[in-house]
């Protein structure tokens, strides 16, 4: 699988963006009964930049460009395709940025953006992933609730998933504070407790997980009922995956035993 110093970067970036794109999914607006979420991410994508070159000066038209180039990126086959989509993406973050350097989405898009530009490099993986931690750390500063305390979940993730020095970023430390951070911040979204779930247990956590695991099972009915609905499908079929492979590793009756942490 490393078959060069940074296509491991580019390897494991994809693993994180196919992560948090599960949770994007939830943007995209599905009609009728066209397949999903492919067509609706290629359509919400092509809306978006129709609204970006109608009103170039609107902050949120650009950061929606970015927010729907991240989605269509994931749907590419090809290189050459996901870099120009990504490309799209960044510039539309970066022209936000220059008129509101304060804004979150804005910076929070871009890193994602980044991300997938990452996944088609090798020598320039790097780089990216250096400017990726810089976006996020910027949207977490400025808005770190946005997404369900999304800044700090794709840090942790970021952190997590990057080799450590001197290769790249990685961090065992700031990994676990960031993904905690997120969960703190917002408890009861699924994907916050997966991951830190998940980062516990591939550090042999065995305890820690099984409390995130127990918090997760008290809270999941509550998510159930509040995140419905076709635009939400792509997430719960990602986060029912993972929470089975977590809990296989933990009898039911074991986490009946006590109360979950709150």
């Amino acid at each position: 699988m490393k078959t060069g110093l940074f296509s491991p970067i580019s390897t494991l970036l994809g693993i994180l963006l196919a992560c948090l794109a599960a949770g994007w999914c939830a943007v995209i607006p599905l009609r009728g009964d066209e397949p999903a979420p492919k067509n609706s991410a290629e359509s919400l994508f092509k809306s978006a930049r129709t609204a970006f070159e109608t009103n170039r000066v609107s902050i949120e038209a650009a950061w929606r460009l970015g927010q729907a180039a991240f989605d269509w990126a994931e749907f590419q086959t090809h290189d050459p395709d996901r870099a120009r989509i990504a490309e799209e993406g960044i510039a539309a973050c970066k022209s936000a940025l220059v008129n509101s350097p304060a804004s979150a989405p804005a910076n929070y898009y871009l890193a994602l953006c980044q991300g997938q530009l990452a996944r088609t490099k090798k020598l320039g993986a790097l780089k990216l992933v250096v400017q990726m931690e810089a976006s996020l750390s910027a949207a977490q500063t400025l808005d770190e609730r946005f997404d369900h305390a999304g800044p700090d979940r794709a840090l942790g993730l970021l952190y997590f998933e990057a080799p450590g020095w001197p290769t790249s970023i990685g961090n065992k430390n700031k990994a676990r504070r960031h993904l905690e951070r997120a969960v703190t911040l917002a408890p009861d979204y699924p994907d916050n407790r997966l991951s830190l779930a998940e980062a516990l247990w591939h550090w042999h956590e065995k305890e820690g997980t099984q409390s995130q695991l127990e918090a997760l099972d008290a809270s999941w009915e509550a998510a159930r009922t509040r995140l419905t609905g076709p635009n939400w499908e792509a997430s719960w079929k990602d986060w029912e995956t993972r929470r089975r492979a977590l809990a296989k590793h933990f009898p039911a009756d074991a986490r009946e035993k006590a109360p979950p942490k709150k």
